[in-house]
């Protein structure tokens, strides 16, 4: 059975979003003092990747275009089988790579399958309103944050009322010289 990790790059404020809904709290020219390369080997576990309609209508018209040498991500994030959980979909094009699979339908339902199909990692990475359904739910296995130094305002992490008070496991903390920490929490079933 696959373990689905939940995987957010938030501001020190909690923001998973700017106040334009975009991206721009996350710093692409501050050294992240390795971040990316333990991140590249956090990924090697990943079977599969899950994004929301949104987070795959941003990541595809940026991940496809990049190669490793711009970005130690690329390949994983790009040969990787993706599945997008989302109804108004009908395709998920990936650039020269082979393209996501649109899951429609109820995403708690999709992630289920996905689980009992995948033996290894699952991540899911932004889609904001299917990771707090899935939190829930139940089903989130690992929370993974990446906190980067700065100050957003905009749309938090988890902002579902029904999420009430979960006590989470730290598992790991690491912190990086550019200022970013990286810290994973096991939820206890």
């Amino acid at each position: 059975m696959g373990r689905l990790i939940i995987e957010q790059i938030v501001s020190a404020d909690g923001s998973a979003q700017d106040a334009d809904g975009g991206m721009n709290h996350v710093p692409s020219t501050v050294d992240d003092g390795g971040c990316d390369v333990d991140q590249r080997a956090r990924l090697a576990d990943v079977e599969a990747v899950v994004l929301g309609a949104n987070t795959y209508r941003l990541f595809s018209g940026h991940w496809p275009q990049v190669t490793e040498d711009q970005d130690l991500l690329a390949s994983i994030l790009n040969t990787r089988p993706k599945h997008v959980v989302s109804n108004s979909l009908t395709e998920a094009p990936w650039g020269a790579f082979a393209p996501a699979t649109v899951e429609r339908g109820d995403g708690v339902a999709t992630i289920r399958r996905l689980k009992a199909h995948y033996s290894g990692e699952i991540v899911l990475w932004g889609s904001l309103t299917l990771a707090a359904g899935l939190f829930d739910a139940g089903e989130v296995d690992v929370l993974r944050l990446r906190i980067v130094p700065t100050l957003a305002g905009g749309r938090r992490t988890f902002t579902t009322p029904d999420l009430g008070v979960r006590r989470l496991e730290l598992v790991e903390s690491r912190a990086y010289s550019g200022g970013q920490i990286v810290v994973k929490y096991a939820l206890p079933q």
